[in-house]
Formats: structure tokens, C-alpha cells, sequence
């Protein structure tokens, strides 16, 4: 069993959808529900909107806890604000994070130009170039270097430690956009929105055995 963690912010029907296409044998629960979240085999964390509400919606939904030792013990892909959350503090309200990973949340700060001097737009919105480390870890797999993968985002991650870094994205400057740690997986673009390389990443995960 898979189980998407419901918290009220996250696009859940589209992650659902296309983790059933990947693996249509495998059960995939919507859940809100700490206990359920426990008994997974996997979990997906999704997230969409502010990080100041998404950690009061986790909180009040009784799901940190749950989520924590998910993230500690068991394959883990979080998604957008579910990179975000794994960290210790944001800068989008000034609030802390779950703190599993060292560093902060940042804001692309404006103005943002082109090699060319166009003026690129906050958020970051759209499909863009992503560049894995070498060797790849798991999760790349049959998936090509520079692939494009789709994104929505204003905040992105800054890591203390290098090696959890599995992939940059460029917007005008390298930002990092999907990290690894032991069991825990997790990106900045929205790999249910991907087409092709971002159902390879969904279809990966569910059988990777860290």
C-alpha cells in the first residue's frame, strides 16, 4: 500500500491518478489518517500552497508525528512544499520547518533576467531543464539527463549538507530541486504534472527499495 498524506493543501487527486497509472496492482490511499500512514508500505507527501499553512494543517490534523517517522523508516517521496517542509525553517512567513533536513527555504529573489536580459517572472512556473548528479541515484533511472520537469514554486531549498543534492534546475541561477537522504526522497517539481519523465520518477519510486 501507498499512502498519499492528506493534510488539506496538496494536489492529491492528480498524485493519486498517476501513481495508480505506474502501479496499477498496488493499493494507493488518500489518507488523513496517522495510523494508516503507519502501516504503509510507501508514503507521498504532497504539498501545494503557503508553508506557514501547510505546517498549521499538519499540526492540527494530528499528522507530524506520523509523518517524521514515515520519513525516518520507510520509502518517503515528498512533493514541492512536501521538499520544502522537510527542512528547519522557511523563509515564507518565517516559520520552521519539520527539521529532518539541515538548511532553510528561500524566496527567487526579483528581478530575475536571462542570459538575454529578459525578465523572468516569480513564481517559477512552468516545464524547465533538471540536472542529476552522476551517478544517478535509483530514482533517475531511464530517466535522461536535462528532462524537462514541470514546476510551480517562489521558495526553493538551500541544503547545509551538499551530498543530500541529487538534481539542480536553473532559473536564471542553479537552484537544487530534488534531494536524497537513506530512505527519503524528494522534489521541487510536481512529477504527477511530468508527462513521461515524471510518471518514470512516480514508477521508480514504487519500486525502489532503499
Amino acid at each position: 500500500m501507498i499512502a498519499v498524506v492528506d493534510y488539506g493543501m496538496g494536489n492529491l487527486r492528480s498524485v493519486k491518478q498517476a501513481l495508480s497509472k505506474v502501479a496499477p496492482n498496488t493499493e494507493i490511499v488518500v489518507t488523513d489518517d496517522a495510523q494508516l500512514i503507519a502501516k504503509a508500505n510507501r508514503v507521498v507527501f504532497p504539498g501545494q500552497g503557503a508553508m506557514p499553512d501547510c505546517m498549521r494543517e499538519l499540526d492540527a490534523r494530528g499528522l507530524r508525528n506520523a509523518v517524521l517517522e514515515a520519513a525516518r523508516s520507510k520509502p518517503f517521496l515528498g512533493i514541492c512544499i512536501g521538499l520544502q517542509m522537510l527542512f528547519e525553517h522557511s523563509a515564507e512567513g518565517d516559520v520552521a520547518g519539520l527539521g529532518l533536513l539541515s538548511g532553510e527555504v528561500v524566496r527567487f529573489v526579483s528581478p530575475l533576467k536571462d542570459a538575454q536580459g529578459n525578465k523572468l517572472k516569480v513564481p517559477h512556473m512552468g516545464w524547465n531543464q533538471v540536472k542529476h548528479v552522476v551517478p544517478a541515484h535509483p530514482l533517475w533511472s531511464r530517466i535522461e539527463q536535462d528532462a524537462r520537469f514541470y514546476f510551480v514554486h517562489s521558495y526553493y531549498v538551500r541544503p547545509q549538507n551538499e551530498n543530500v543534492v541529487q538534481a539542480t534546475c536553473e532559473y536564471p541561477k542553479p537552484f537544487v530541486c530534488a534531494i536524497a537522504q537513506d530512505n527519503l526522497f524528494a522534489v521541487q517539481f510536481h512529477p504527477e504534472k511530468s508527462h513521461v519523465a515524471g510518471l518514470q520518477l512516480l514508477q521508480n519510486f514504487t519500486q525502489w527499495n532503499p
